[in-house]
């Protein structure tokens, strides 16, 4: 039976991956490590469908315990390496987790992986688009300078040229992929989509940063799970020391994703409420998705506008999963004039 590890597979992406594959390939078993920290739940992955099989094996611990680590690698034929604190405001709040969990963690599956070399035929490292900084040219392909701009982009920076250079010295089969803004069922509501999605159920402000005109490029989590599966399976000598791009060549800036929220649940543009500029800041992402295309055949199939109904129908309807996380929606910190705003 080929078996996957999927590090971080509780929190967001990572239980989508879950699900997506254990339904894709019913012969294949899926085991997860994830250390269930704020943004980590078992119940994001249902306990009747795929908790209760024998196909799917959950260990709760920590990525940075590497006998542990190696323990579950022993067992596994491809690893997918998800596990890391991911929020930018949050690393400015509290940073020293991030290079923890991002650069130490990733440096023990690496080590891991280089033990169990002869079994272990895919290391897929889920990287972030944050590590380029704010776009220099009109799309951003992996060429592009990294420029991190938050203690979060650095960190995933790091790990991202350290499973690089494990590549590169011991010739372990790692590919590096590098998401652009992902959104979805079961995202944390610390996320701009599901923080302002909520606001709107409650008749909250829409907290925006600065004048709101910084632009992201979005990719609903299913085209995510399907980029993934394709690196998963597509031949080796193509995709080995690859640093591929997932994005949808779109971008929008934070206002107009507000308007389009407030206009698709019947809310007032007076819900909207500026706060000061966040720190590490970027201006624009916009992605240059061509290498995906070419080495993967893939392009998004959910465009932002279908992806933004599907997201707040099942906010809509998830109440219970989403209301026990209200009081995580926004982070402290100090801005540069000794400033204490909730962003």
């Amino acid at each position: 039976m080929f078996t996957i590890l999927v590090t971080g597979g509780a929190g967001f992406i990572g239980s989508n991956v879950v699900k997506y594959l254990y339904k894709k390939y019913p012969d294949y078993k899926i085991i997860v490590l994830d250390a269930l920290n704020y943004a980590g739940n078992t119940n994001n992955i249902p306990q009747d469908i795929i908790r209760a099989n024998a196909r799917f094996y959950f260990w709760h611990g920590d990525v940075r315990n590497p006998s542990l680590v190696e323990n579950l690698m022993a067992q596994c034929d491809a690893v997918i390496h998800l596990a890391a604190e991911t929020h930018v405001t949050r690393s400015i709040f509290d940073n020293f987790h991030f290079f923890e969990t991002d650069v130490m963690g990733t440096q023990v599956v690496a080590n891991s992986v280089l033990k169990f070399k002869d079994r272990v035929k895919r290391f897929i490292h889920i990287s972030t688009s944050e590590v380029y900084g704010t776009a220099t040219a009109p799309k951003m392909d992996e060429e592009h300078a990294l420029l991190p701009a938050s203690p979060y982009a650095a960190a995933k920076a790091g790990a991202d040229r350290l499973v690089y250079a494990y590549w590169h010295t011991y010739e372990v089969p790692a590919v590096i992929i590098r998401p652009f803004n992902n959104y979805g069922p079961f995202q944390h509501l610390e996320k701009l989509v599901p923080r302002f999605i909520t606001s709107c159920l409650l008749n909250e402000p829409l907290t925006i940063h600065g004048d709101g005109k910084s632009r992201r490029d979005w990719v609903y989590v299913e085209d995510t799970c399907d980029a993934i599966d394709r690196v998963l399976h597509a031949p080796i000598e193509k995709v080995s020391g690859q640093v591929i791009n997932i994005g949808s060549e779109r971008d929008f800036d934070i206002i107009e994703i507000a308007h389009m929220i407030l206009k698709r649940m019947g809310k007032p543009t007076s819900l909207i409420h500026y706060v000061g500029n966040r720190p590490g800041q970027v201006m624009r992402h916009t992605a240059s998705a061509e290498k995906a295309e070419r080495l993967l055949g893939w392009k998004p199939k959910v465009r932002f506008e279908e992806g933004l109904e599907k997201t707040i129908e099942w906010y809509r309807e998830n109440e219970d999963w989403w209301n026990k996380q209200l009081w995580m929606r926004s982070v402290p910190i100090m801005t540069k004039e000794g400033k204490v705003e909730f962003h």
